[in-house]
């Protein structure tokens, strides 16, 4: 069955972008550091250039590009200029935005604008083709969970503090979700811990 799956690079305290995040600086200043342990050996700073990865990174970045849709908030899409229009293997995009329009990315099929989470992630599963679904970005993971729509978080962390940013978790309400760890996998530049949302 489909699992809706949130993967993100993290430093030590809790930031997935350093300071000054926009449009030209999708990561904020620093914020590449988080990156590095999946840019190994690749020519360029585009996920598509990336070679086999060794060992257990290379064993999480293939189970990530395995997945058979993507949701994602347009803030994170944009700075990464939507991917092309193919975040991996032709997979279907589904884009969180609040008027439902992509002015400029009607050359992508892949890429649909939805303004609703919980309609995103239904549909991105029944896109998926019974694979994961990839889930990406703070704003997105945030609403998910809230919504009661996350299923599984894989988060990549850094052995890095970057000291202020934009934090993972930082808008969720007040409240306790659970959370079963599954697996913790030691990799060169990063730690990989999975859990499972209990509901």
């Amino acid at each position: 069955m489909s699992r809706t799956v949130l993967y993100m690079s993290m430093s030590l305290d809790g930031f997935v972008a350093g300071p000054n995040e926009g449009p030209d600086n999708g990561l904020g200043d620093g914020g590449h550091r988080l990156h590095e342990w999946f840019f190994a050996g690749a020519d360029h700073k585009d996920h598509k250039d990336i070679g086999k990865l060794a060992g257990v990174d290379g064993d999480v970045w293939n189970e990530a590009m395995s997945t058979g849709a993507v949701v994602c908030g347009r803030g994170t899409a944009e700075p990464a200029g939507f991917w092309g229009g193919d975040h991996h293997d032709g997979v279907p995009i589904f884009i969180l935005n609040r008027n439902e329009t992509g002015a400029g990315t009607a050359q992508w099929p892949l890429v649909t604008f939805v303004s609703d989470v919980k309609v995103a992630m239904t549909e991105a599963k029944r896109a998926a083709g019974g694979k994961n679904v990839l889930v990406h970005g703070a704003g997105t993971a945030q609403l998910a969970l809230a919504a009661g729509v996350l299923d599984e978080i894989e988060i990549h962390l850094v052995p890095v503090l970057l000291g202020q940013g934009r934090r993972l978790f930082d808008n969720l309400a007040v409240e306790h979700i659970e959370l079963e760890r599954t697996r913790v996998l030691d990799g060169a530049g990063a730690t990989h811990m999975h859990y499972r949302v209990r509901r």
